[in-house]
């Protein structure tokens, strides 16, 4: 009962922060860089421990981490004026830095620490920045807008995926979804966390018609996204926990009192953003 009492007012707090800092998209740079940074750091101190071989530089993995979320918020929200693209040369600058950097480290497994460094960025730092694509939209005038609800919608979804996944699967889940790598994951959950999203995504689509910021997407389009959210948020869940799995840990970290770390948190929004990201390029919205 007290893990429960833990648990709940943890998740209350966490998608309160969530909606909040989605209204100011100062709040959402602030709130996002600082999540990535602690990721980032979760991660490579994960790896640093339970692979004896690797030595990931933590600091300059998370730092770099961090300067690209920041890049990419200047970089799609227009403020930075000038040549845009050259925000990004630090970052690069770093990159090389970490590959060249093993030539003289002198360490046991070089290319394993180029593998987890370079993944400790495309896992992690690069899905978190692309929120910033998501967020903010360029109108047929030429001007860039912030939209809240794009970036929400992804994370709304994942939570409505994750509820209906769990009360359909608890009652009346009989078929494992993926039992080598999550057991407890259903297909009858699974189908019924997504049909639930589907029908909350037509229903947004319908009802926003009135509101610019939702009106950019028609119902059927909304429903897309729904559908991308759940298929890909649901493999960034078992991808997070085959990752967990191979360094034989249970949660990734203790950071969120009932909810683990933040890789426990985040793991699905790490496939799902940058397959929304996708989908609504596709649908040459942003």
């Amino acid at each position: 009962m007290k893990n429960l009492i833990t648990r709940t007012i943890t998740g209350v707090f966490f998608v309160v922060a969530i909606v909040v800092c989605f209204l100011r998209p100062i709040s959402m740079t602030f709130l996002f860089a600082l999540v990535t940074g602690m990721t980032i750091w979760e991660f490579t101190g994960l790896v640093n421990d339970r692979r004896p071989a690797v030595t990931v530089n933590r600091f300059i993995a998370t730092v770099a981490g961090v300067y690209f979320y920041f890049a990419m918020f200047y970089y799609c929200s227009d403020i930075y004026s000038g040549n845009k693209s050259a925000v990004f040369i630090p970052y690069l600058i770093t990159i090389i830095y970490l590959i060249v950097a093993e030539l003289y480290a002198k360490q046991k497994d070089p290319i394993n620490n180029w593998a987890y460094t370079m993944l400790s960025q495309m896992y992690i730092a690069l899905p978190f920045s692309l929120l910033n694509a998501l967020a903010f939209n360029a109108t047929e005038d030429g001007e860039t807008v912030y939209n809240m609800y794009l970036p929400l919608s992804t994370f709304v979804g994942l939570w409505i995926n994750d509820t209906g996944a769990y009360c359909v699967g608890s009652l009346i889940g009989r078929h494992k979804l993926f039992p080598r790598i999550s057991p407890g994951k259903s297909w009858e959950g699974s189908i019924g966390g997504g049909v639930l999203v589907l029908a909350v995504a037509f229903l947004v689509g319908w009802y926003g018609s009135d509101t610019w910021q939702l009106a950019v997407l028609s119902p059927a389009e909304w429903m897309g996204l729904g559908l991308v959210i759940v298929v890909f948020g649901t493999w960034g869940d078992l991808v997070e926990s085959l990752f967990k799995r191979t360094l034989g840990v249970k949660d990734s970290g203790n950071i969120l009192p009932g909810h683990g770390g933040m890789l426990d948190r985040f793991d699905s929004s790490l496939l799902a953003i940058p397959a929304a990201v996708v989908y609504l390029y596709t649908l040459t919205l942003l």
